[in-house]
């Protein structure tokens, strides 16, 4: 109940249905679900659904703000949110974090993983063991286009699952399929219900950032040429999702075969060498995943197997230490590893 009216009249059964069926999936119930709340109209709609979807079926939820300190307007988004969790009797949890530019990734990028090790932290302060995240089927097709337009081989053209694991979180998009006009309108109705209002970010329009340029300046051309366009990639997206997982289960088979040390963080030089070179590029991929490391470019790889296959068979003519974002990558006597530290020598 809200404002002394049931559910029913500020939230649609459909999207609320969505969010069950996404946790039915789960092998284990959550032990406490959280929302990643920005205060846009598609972070405040899950927000909405998600305390009718907890309230029906008693699961403790809490809301997730992060404030990244890149708006002049954030701290009032803060304090919007935390209306908005007020009216719906949910605990709002709001973090600051820095965003660094060291990764020489880009602001968005940057941003994104602020917001993560922000989720940690949270969800380590409130016992969250799930998070729900509002991305929805033009989200979808944007990254699709996105990730083609960027290169990405057939592993990265499965955009974004339904259901993934981070940094000992379970992050769930239940919303995947359902158009972004449903959820507007859905905004629309609670505005007028309840005067609460969802904010605008002017960075989604603003075309100096990536997304945003697609979205205001390609997408339009799609929509008037091609209607159709986002159920099409969003399908391209599942069934690339179908042919990772498959690829995921080879590379991790033959990674089994490289005699892996028990900590994943090195293997056998001779063992990769076996390999033929496109099962060498993805053992290797799926070794930086395990890790938790982002993905090379294709030159970056390419240059890095050349190193590897120049190496003696057991690595004594010379030390290979490759730097790979914060990490190197070296090989010593026979094991390729991964190594934290800085090295007083040479790196190639």
């Amino acid at each position: 109940m809200l404002n002394g009216l049931p559910d029913a009249a500020f939230g649609s059964a459909d999207l609320t249905q969505a969010i069950a069926r996404s946790v039915a999936l789960l092998a284990t119930s959550p032990a406490a679900l959280a929302v990643a709340l920005s205060g846009g109209p598609d972070s405040a709609m899950m927000a909405v659904h998600a305390a009718m979807y907890a309230r029906q079926n008693r699961i403790p939820l809490s809301f997730f703000h992060i404030h990244h300190g890149l708006q002049p307007v954030a701290a009032q988004w803060q304090a919007h949110v935390q209306d908005l969790a007020r009216m719906l009797g949910v605990p709002c949890h709001c973090l600051q974090v820095k965003v660094g530019m060291s990764t020489g990734d880009g602001i968005e990028a940057a941003a994104r993983a602020a917001r993560y090790r922000g989720f940690v932290q949270l969800a380590g302060a409130t016992g969250a063991t799930h998070i729900l995240l509002a991305h929805h089927r033009n989200d979808q097709a944007e990254t699709v286009l996105l990730r083609l337009l960027r290169g990405a081989g057939p592993t990265g053209m499965g955009a974004m699952a339904s259901e993934t694991r981070r940094d000992g979180l379970v992050y769930l998009r239940p919303w995947l399929d359902v158009d972004r006009a449903v959820i507007l309108a859905q905004a629309e109705k609670f505005r007028v219900q309840t005067g609460w209002q969802a904010v605008q970010d002017p960075t989604n329009v603003d075309d100096k950032y990536t997304r945003a340029a697609v979205r205001e300046r390609l997408v339009p051309e799609l929509d008037a040429r091609w209607p159709a366009w986002r159920g099409n990639l969003a399908r391209h997206a599942r069934l690339s999702a179908e042919a990772a997982q498959v690829l995921d289960e080879v590379a991790a088979q033959d990674f089994q075969l490289l005699e892996p040390a028990p900590d994943a963080r090195s293997f056998s030089l001779v063992r990769w060498r076996t390999l033929s070179a496109a099962r060498q590029a993805l053992v290797l991929r799926h070794w930086l995943s395990l890790a938790g490391l982002r993905m090379p470019s294709e030159a970056r790889l390419s240059d890095l197997m050349r190193q590897m296959r120049g190496l003696h068979a057991l690595g004594h003519d010379r030390q290979m230490r490759v730097r790979h974002g914060t990490v190197f990558i070296c090989c010593v006597r026979g094991r390729v590893l991964l190594d934290d530290e800085p090295s007083s020598g040479q790196m190639a």
